[in-house]
């Protein structure tokens, strides 16, 4: 236990002289949540729109005002041909390009079906189907309020038979803020990475510089070694949880709706998985480009596309969907964004915990055996 203790030691005095190191382990994640949570944002407030009127009325202008006043879409230009229009999609310059007939209120007062052709850049799918959703409630909006309007000047109430009438409640989210889903993700991202790689690195350069070879000829046993090397790292993957969660928290507002403790508990499991993958790095790594190489594309990349955090897994092949169950990154993100927004407890995430838990332990273990062999 003595010889644990002084290799511990060891690795904090050795932070402590290495300057840069400590901004890496304390100071880099918190700008990177900081980048990255305000990068990751899939809202849409400021859509350019170009308007075609070829009414020129009353109806029209106010059916542009309906885009305007909704907070989503800015008119960008009011173009005069559809040359215009080809011009400004093909520049990127507008999203989108509503075109307005001649009879356009002609028509609605005459209570007939009036056309509108909606011209899409659908170049960028995801913004082009979120301003979609804008774009149809907006219309649907504007045209119950004719409807209204109509009711009210005919003294008669409209009634639409065998109509819908729903009555939406958005739970854990009100707001649909993506900030809000993508930033307790962005967490779990950042201490994959931190831990991961610091630990490759750690092991990687003693290797280089040679006192990883003096610390073999000493009577050190691998598990001490081992140990020594695992548990302050372990100690910065705490201490960073508790620094992004709380930029989370008091930076960007959102609550930890679930048990903080269980959060803590569950970022421990995860960094059992991280440790193990980053002394796994280590013993198939010369040096520490090649660790940070292996590093990223080996692991980090393939963890990040298939944990869920930037794609959905369901929209997946069936085949890759196999893949990510022994993803650690996917639950740990499960774990994160049930315990962050609907206050999920233990028993609520037991599945993705337990397993969590076994892929952790197993992937640590495989590696310290890996580690002991190539010391021995």
């Amino acid at each position: 236990m003595k010889t644990i203790k002084h290799i511990i030691i060891k690795e904090f005095l050795q932070l402590k002289r290495d300057k840069r190191l400590f901004g890496v382990i304390f100071i880099a994640p918190i700008i990177q949540l900081l980048f990255l949570g305000y990068a990751a944002n899939l809202d849409l407030d400021n859509i350019k729109v170009s308007v075609l009127d070829n009414d020129k009325s009353v109806t029209s202008r106010n059916f542009i005002e309906s885009f305007e006043s909704s907070g989503y879409f800015t008119v960008h230009s009011y173009s005069q041909k559809y040359d215009q229009i080809n011009y400004e999609i093909n520049q990127g310059k507008i999203l989108l390009a509503i075109v307005i007939p001649y009879d356009f209120e002609k028509k609605i007062e005459r209570k007939e079906t009036t056309p509108l052709q909606l011209i899409f850049d659908g170049s960028d799918g995801n913004k082009t189907s979120i301003a979609l959703g804008y774009v149809q409630g907006i219309i649907t909006k504007y045209s119950k309020n004719i409807m209204l309007d109509v009711s009210d000047k005919s003294g008669r109430k409209i009634s639409l038979v065998g109509s819908v009438q729903p009555e939406i409640r958005v739970w854990y989210n009100p707001e649909l803020k993506t900030r809000n889903f993508m930033v307790p993700s962005i967490a779990g991202l950042i201490l994959l990475v931190i831990t991961t790689i610091l630990m490759a690195m750690a092991i990687v350069k003693e290797r280089e510089i040679g006192t990883l070879e003096q610390i073999i000829v000493t009577p050190i046993k691998p598990y001490q070694l081992i140990l020594g090397k695992i548990v302050p790292f372990a100690i910065f993957g705490f201490i960073d949880i508790l620094l992004v969660n709380a930029v989370m928290v008091f930076w960007f507002g959102i609550v930890i709706k679930g048990s903080f403790i269980f959060l803590l508990f569950a970022s421990s499991l995860f960094v059992l998985s991280t440790l193990g993958l980053g002394l796994f790095i280590s013993t198939i790594s010369k040096t520490q480009q090649q660790a940070m190489m292996v590093a990223q594309f080996g692991l980090l990349l393939p963890m990040i596309y298939l944990s869920g955090f930037a794609f959905p897994i369901e929209s997946m092949p069936q085949w890759i969907q196999y893949i990510t169950y022994v993803i650690p990154l996917r639950y740990f993100i499960t774990i994160l964004r049930d315990i962050v927004l609907k206050g999920s407890g233990l028993m609520e995430l037991l599945p993705e915990t337990i397993t969590l838990f076994f892929i952790g332990i197993s992937i640590l273990l495989l590696s310290a055996l890996r580690f002991k062999k190539r010391l021995e």
